[in-house]
């Protein structure tokens, strides 16, 4: 038999004929010929999909629905701003939406990733290349949504303080929190992944103006508590998770972004680069 992992905080590995996920309280490593699962954290691998994608994308699968259904309930006539729209977990979130029917604009960190979204289909609306920091988010936002502002924001991290504070170039292309309350419409919903955001009054005061809400994107939160982990399993009308990520990859509408599959010997060098964040595409160990 053949085993995949995915390299990420935990471990995802479909074996035999299902996919799974390894909680956090799990007393077992993911890089193991043999593991015992709840079969909960399962579920049946369609024929159509290889084992490399299965294992690549149902972290980013769960993390979109996470952030789309739980926290913002994504729905057709909506508009979505996905920040970094070219990496792995934008990709998925941007075929997600697209799927329910919402408009996308995504931002680009570079050409190369500017590139990538024009080429996506269907296509999304608006691209916004912040590649050169002379891009203003918040502006190009509304000018795409005629001065209403984006329905749901879902973000790769954001600017806190002043650029002086903020050295590095990654950082440099990060929207300030300022530009995602700016752009945000009346009722809106940004969903940050920022751990560390700080809402200082007048941003509360600005926030409470337009009814919009703040919801943070934590990875591991149905791991985190026993009584919610029905709502992790199952999505609207009762279908499992896991389940319509597998459907959705078997019928090609989740196209994941996905290097070619690392052999076990170069694992820890893998984890070190995801670690690092310097990974644009989901590394996949093989055993």
């Amino acid at each position: 038999v053949i085993m995949y992992a995915c390299l990420k905080l935990n471990v995802y590995i479909p074996f035999f004929s299902f996919s799974g996920i390894l909680p956090l309280d799990s007393d077992e490593s993911g890089l193991c010929e043999v593991i015992l699962v709840h079969e909960h954290y399962l579920v049946r691998k369609p024929e159509k999909v290889c084992w490399v994608e299965a294992a690549g994308t149902v972290r980013d699968g769960v993390r979109a629905y996470t952030a789309l259904h739980y926290l913002s309930q994504v729905s057709p006539g909506k508009t979505v701003l996905v920040m970094d729209g070219a990496s792995p977990f934008g990709t998925i979130a941007i075929q997600l939406a697209q799927h329910r029917g919402a408009k996308v604009i995504s931002t680009a960190y570079s050409l190369e990733d500017k590139q990538y979204l024009e080429k996506l289909r269907p296509p999304v609306a608006r691209v916004i290349d912040v590649s050169n920091g002379k891009i203003d988010v918040a502006e190009s936002c509304l000018e795409e949504t005629g001065g209403l502002g984006v329905d749901i924001v879902l973000d790769a991290g954001v600017k806190l303080y002043s650029t002086e504070d903020e050295p590095t170039s990654k950082s440099q292309l990060l929207p300030h929190k300022h530009d995602i309350i700016t752009l945000l419409g009346v009722g809106g919903h940004w969903i940050t992944t920022e751990k560390n955001l700080q809402l200082d009054p007048p941003d509360s005061h600005s926030l409470f103006l337009k009814g919009a809400t703040v919801s943070f994107l934590n990875d591991e939160i149905w791991n985190l508590s026993n009584i919610q982990q029905g709502k992790y399993l199952y999505i609207l009308l009762m279908i499992p998770i896991l389940e319509d990520i597998m459907e959705k990859l078997s019928s090609s509408i989740f196209r994941p972004q996905l290097d070619e599959p690392i052999p076990l010997y170069e694992a820890k060098v893998s984890m070190e680069i995801v670690q690092k964040n310097q990974a644009r595409k989901r590394q996949v160990i093989q055993f």
